[in-house]
């Protein structure tokens, strides 16, 4: 299943699970009940899933030769190893968005212009493969840590929760492995998961 549909089929299913959360007699009101049940299971599933992306953008970004690495679609949009980079960048700089410090050697915090710094090095491919590794740990570590803060809410322009921002970190994680492997694909590579 791609990426696309095995997402779309993955909110589905939770949006019908969300309806489906029996009412608790006497403890509280049925909205509590099912908020606080569907808002586990999309702690706990958005975890996995992203578990799921960090195996794939480790196997991706090791099966790209060294030579490729700079390849580019065209002039202006980001290289091979660049989405790579800024994938990390935002593994770190989200959970700084919503009160987790990154580590102090990346130099992000919650302030977009670190963020920016930081995607815009140029890295060696094994510092650039052990920063993504590391992102991931870190970015999954927030999310583990968050699961009493769900409903907190966090202004970023506008009001939002955490909850809400982790979905929306993760739908777009996965719009750059999807990036990637059309990338990788152009370049004649096969995501290894898939042969």
């Amino acid at each position: 299943m791609s990426p696309i549909r095995s997402l779309v089929f993955t909110l589905t299913v939770f949006s019908l699970l969300t309806c489906a959360v029996p009412e608790e007699k006497g403890t509280s009101s049925p909205g509590e009940v099912t908020a606080e049940a569907s808002t586990a299971l999309e702690l706990e599933d958005l975890i996995r899933v992203t578990r799921i992306l960090h195996d794939k953008f480790t196997q991706l970004a090791e099966a790209m030769p060294e030579e490729d690495l700079t390849w580019e679609p065209m002039e202006g949009v980001r290289s091979v190893s660049e989405v790579f980079i800024h994938v990390a960048a935002d593994n770190w700089y989200v959970p700084a968005l919503m009160g987790w410090d990154a580590p102090a050697e990346t130099g992000v915090t919650d302030d977009v212009e670190t963020f920016r710094a930081y995607q815009i090095r140029e890295m060696p491919r094994e510092e650039m493969l052990e920063v993504l590794d590391a992102s991931f740990d870190f970015f999954i570590g927030a999310m583990e840590e968050s699961a009493g803060e769900l409903d907190r809410e966090v202004v970023l322009g506008t009001p939002t929760t955490v909850g809400d921002i982790w979905i929306r970190a993760v739908v777009h994680l996965h719009e750059h492995l999807g990036q990637s492997i059309a990338y990788a694909r152009t370049n004649q590579v096969v995501p290894p998961w898939s042969r």
